[in-house]
């Protein structure tokens, strides 16, 4: 007969010399909860079993299990079909190219790449939903002067184009429209193999790999984010960037020492990373990208107060224009301070989040939230959850 969870837990508790209330006051949850989780009469919730795993230290072992145990809900991705349908619907505009222009000389590919820079700052502080319309327009001109022009410039063009078309695919993740973002991703990856630039068909996984991340599937995350490292010739920064995800994704699985290794890989990736691209630079803007997601996987490995350390550390860095790295990992820390049992500092900390989080108006930022309100709602009597409470819940409305 398998193994259950509940026997896994049991075998993993005994061994390491803890009694059910020893590890319950470990993880802040009741003896009782845990019992029932133990004795099978409860499925395990993903964050319990990153809790305990992370306690235990056995590797990730009780992640695996609770995602193999029959209540688990299966969150795989969209059917190809449907990203097919929704690109036919979206590329109609993409593709078109209008005719009878003049050649566009560096001033006006200048001009053209400074709108775009714009947007993406809006971007950082706003809801996608304010640049996306300007963003597909934008791409579309770029795209329909490039096929145009033959030779360097319209290569130039080209690559300017596959450049916007992927920030569109990001803020369309922002704005919650997953299969928009996949089709405008691989639009994004065709126009980039195109002009011969490898980073963005390269980035184009990471990207993907990100969906997975969010969807807690830690297997799609790690295979996506290693593709990103294998195929073509991609730069340093964005395998810098593929690594980090793949730590994530590691990270996910309750695996510690792969992710160490592979934030170890990105580490020298992004020293020996060009500081200077002709192009807007690929991935995050944040001062420090790989900090910030070691601090995440920490939490995801059950380890959320030192999760929540180098989560304060590094948000103190990020320029106060950078909305959305500060809505998403403030969130992050926050819930890594919820899960440590430190719930006045985690309701302290959510106060300064809400207001920019409030402002980006981001689907994904939005689910880190109701992960933390579940888990506050488990002090719903105590004075500093009832004053941030409803604050928290009013985010939710309508959305």
């Amino acid at each position: 007969m398998s193994e259950t969870f509940g026997d896994l837990l049991r075998a993993h508790r005994i061994a390491a010399g803890l009694s059910m209330g020893q590890l319950a006051k470990l993880i802040h949850y009741s003896k009782g909860y845990l019992s029932k989780i133990e004795n099978d009469l409860k499925p395990p919730t993903p964050t319990v079993a990153r809790l305990c795993d992370g306690v235990l230290d056995v590797g990730g072992r009780l992640v695996e299990a609770a995602a193999h145990t029959p209540s688990s809900r299966d969150t795989r991705g969209l059917d190809r079909r449907q990203v097919l349908v929704a690109g036919t619907m979206l590329g109609v505009g993409a593709f078109a190219g209008s005719g009878g222009r003049p050649v566009p000389d560096e001033h006006v590919i200048a001009g053209m790449r400074s709108s775009f820079e714009q947007l993406r700052g809006l971007g950082l502080r706003t809801s996608p939903q304010v640049v996306l319309e300007p963003l597909r327009a934008l791409q579309h001109t770029m795209h329909g002067m490039a096929r145009e022009n033959a030779g360097p410039v319209g290569t130039r063009l080209l690559l300017l184009a596959a450049r916007i078309a992927e920030y569109t695919g990001w803020m369309c993740q922002e704005a919650g429209d997953e299969q928009g973002e996949l089709w405008w991703t691989r639009h994004a990856s065709e126009l980039s193999r195109a002009a011969g630039d490898p980073d963005i068909a390269s980035y184009a996984f990471v990207r993907e790999a990100g969906l997975a991340l969010y969807r807690r599937d830690a297997s799609a995350t790690i295979n996506l984010a290693q593709q990103a490292q294998w195929i073509g010739r991609a730069g340093s920064r964005v395998l810098a960037l593929a690594a980090r995800r793949e730590a994530q994704g590691h990270a996910l699985a309750g695996d510690r020492g792969a992710a160490e290794r592979a934030f170890d890989r990105a580490a020298r990736q992004m020293e020996i990373a060009a500081p200077d691209s002709p192009y807007p630079v690929l991935g995050s803007s944040a001062p420090d990208p790989l900090e910030l997601a070691r601090g995440w996987a920490l939490s995801d490995l059950g380890l959320n107060a030192e999760a929540a350390v180098v989560l304060d550390r590094q948000l103190a860095l990020v320029p106060a224009t950078s909305r959305r790295s500060l809505a998403r990992f403030g969130a992050r820390r926050s819930l890594a301070l919820a899960l440590s049992g430190e719930v006045d500092e985690s309701c302290r900390t959510l106060a300064f989040t809400l207001d920019h989080a409030a402002h980006v108006d981001s689907a994904t930022v939005r689910t880190e939230l109701r992960q933390l309100a579940r888990i506050l709602g488990r002090w719903h009597n105590h004075g500093a959850v009832r004053e941030v409470y409803p604050d928290l819940k009013r985010l939710f409305v309508h959305r």
